[in-house]
């Protein structure tokens, strides 16, 4: 939709926004405030619930992993374990329930209001049956998801995390160890830190926030008057009206939001103490992250460059290019500056891929993999099994999602991509499209050094297919040595490099199952082969022994059917014949 030109229209297209806009917010805020109380109360309980029923638990098994974790010297355990764990643990239950609190309050109230814009979007049908509807069950049901994700977190990632700390090494062969000796420094200059910072920077976060609140307005303003920004396509018109009523919301989180940042901000001045081993540079700190704090707020609110504050240097080998204060900061994040052109519409979309898009179509791929690996008789159905109780499998949990990670590596390697390229052989995520997320960086780069790794090797089929072995079977040595499926390369070193390759996707996939979302997508997935294969050979129950079980023919398996699949006898598409692959609207990552 174009734009109206004119002043006349401008102000005639304003004056009959007013109304739609006026009741579709008001519709939104009689649901949110009808259901907010009921979500929140849900919230609150289960999440409590799950904090204060696994609280003995995590109390006594984080002392344990402390005392058994190999990678800290007894010095480090002994301070952790005296003044760290103790406030960690302490403040925990206050900050989970206070959390959930307020997290229930504002998610049962904002997702009706914004599920009542969303219903009259441009495309919508029946729009106003979704504007009652829309935000009300849905709700609900995002409130128990939420809360069954903070128990998977809770419980699943929490023990996967202190396992890795109980059992893994140090690196090079050496602990981590403190220096006793520069710990009272340290604290002394953490509180001077932060009884200077906090107050020092929230007045300034304070003298700030009508100049945000006023230029945020005036822009916004402004974009609606003339149709730009977020008001150039009809979709986004009611949300940009309700962000101009909600911008002083904003600017006060901003406000507690820099108060909040202000105690770390000041704290870490301990820890430049102790990095640096120099008081005095502890104290240089104080000062210089006020004038890190100012130039900051100032280019982000478009205001003159520079700060009111010296900006004396607090390392030894000086990291920044310049140390004057009054110089050319960092470049401006055009939040107010600049005004979007109006070329950049919803018409003409940028693909931008999101975090949970991305897990949904692995395990899209891990479930069509699942199926052709089972029907080869690689997976087994006691692995299904396993997975499903309590003795877990590593085979499934960990080797099936890093085999489609390795898929994908592969097939990217082969086409000469710069990123990850997708099974629909189009799609490439890359470090412009990808999830924003600091989560995802975490495994995004290292995937990509893999690749490259991978393309350098220059791996031939059958080390190909040596490396499915590794990277399905190595959580299970024995089944990983009796395997007949590859040889292992005569190189030594070849091999060597191959075994690294299928450890590092292991422990990407590892992190990755961490994923608030995982625990419940993996058991879906795992119900969705069982039951596939529950109905095509007859029976639920698993049998003695390994068992080679038909195909399962879902309807997601016949859209990716095949003709065969093994590790020995690949086709350029490691395992899959490119001409039965059928073309789906959803985004998949192998």
């Amino acid at each position: 939709m174009e734009p109206p030109k004119g002043v006349l229209a401008s102000l005639w297209n304003f004056i009959c926004f007013l109304p739609y806009f006026i009741g579709l917010l008001l519709l939104g805020n009689f649901k949110g405030i009808l259901f907010c109380p009921l979500i929140c109360l849900i919230m609150t309980i289960g999440n409590s619930a799950i904090i204060l029923g696994l609280w003995p638990v995590h109390f006594l098994w984080t002392y344990y992993c402390m005392f058994r974790a190999k990678r800290y010297g007894p010095a480090l355990k002994i301070v952790v374990c005296i003044f760290v764990l103790p406030v960690q643990l302490i403040l925990w239950p206050v900050v989970g329930i206070v959390g959930s609190i307020v997290g229930g309050a504002a998610y049962g109230f904002l997702s009706p209001v914004m599920q009542t814009f969303q219903a009259v979007g441009e495309g919508k049908t029946n729009q106003l049956y979704h504007c009652f509807y829309d935000g009300t069950w849905s709700t609900v049901q995002g409130c128990f998801t939420v809360v069954r994700d903070f128990g998977d977190v809770c419980y699943h990632t929490y023990f996967s995390v202190m396992d890795d700390l109980r059992q893994q090494g140090p690196p090079d062969a050496k602990y981590y160890e403190i220096r006793v000796l520069y710990l009272p420094g340290a604290v002394i200059i953490s509180v001077l830190g932060f009884m200077v910072d906090m107050p020092v920077i929230s007045f300034i976060a304070l003298c700030k926030s009508p100049y945000m609140l006023f230029k945020g307005w005036h822009r916004l303003f402004h974009d609606l008057i003339g149709r730009e920004g977020p008001f150039l396509e009809t979709i986004c018109v009611p949300f940009a009206g309700l962000a101009i009523l909600l911008w002083p919301l904003a600017v006060v989180g901003a406000v507690l939001g820099s108060m909040v940042a202000s105690i770390f901000l000041g704290a870490f001045a301990g820890v430049v103490v102790y990095q640096e081993s120099s008081f005095w540079l502890g104290l240089c700190y104080i000062i210089a992250s006020l004038s890190i704090y100012d130039e900051y707020s100032n280019d982000i609110l478009d205001m003159p460059e520079g700060s009111c504050f010296p900006r004396p240097n607090y390392r030894k080998k000086a990291k920044l290019v310049r140390t004057n204060s009054h110089g050319p900061t960092i470049s401006r994040p055009g939040s107010f500056r600049s005004v979007p052109s109006r070329s950049v519409s919803f018409t003409n979309p940028i693909t931008e891929l999101k975090p949970l898009e991305l897990i949904d179509s692995l395990f899209k791929e891990c479930k069509r993999h699942g199926e052709i690996l089972v029907s080869e008789g690689i997976i087994t159905l006691q692995d299904i099994e396993d997975a499903k109780s309590s003795k877990g499998s590593r085979v499934i949990s960990i080797g099936l999602p890093a085999y489609c990670l390795l898929q994908a590596l592969l097939r990217s390697a082969k086409a000469n991509s710069a990123g990850i390229l997708l099974s629909d052989n189009v799609t490439e995520l890359t470090s412009s499209n990808r999830p924003k997320d600091t989560f995802f960086d975490w495994f995004f780069n290292p995937l990509l050094i893999i690749k490259d790794q991978i393309k350098a090797e220059n791996l031939s089929e059958a080390e190909e297919a040596y490396l499915c072995k590794l990277v399905l079977l190595n959580g299970d040595p024995l089944r990983s040595k009796n395997s007949n499926i590859g040889s292992p390369p005569e190189s030594e070193r070849k091999q060597a490099e191959l075994d690294a390759f299928a450890r590092r996707l292991q422990g990407i996939t590892k992190s990755i199952s961490r994923y608030p979302t995982f625990r419940r997508r993996f058991e879906n997935l795992v119900n969705a082969i069982s039951d596939d294969l529950a109905q095509n050979d007859g029976s639920s129950k698993p049998t003695d022994g390994p068992k080679t079980i038909p195909r399962s023919k879902s309807a997601f398996a016949r859209l990716f059917s095949q003709k065969s699949f093994s590790f020995t006898n690949k086709t350029s598409n490691h395992g899959y014949d490119p001409e039965s692959q059928t073309v789906v609207n959803d985004v998949t990552i192998t």
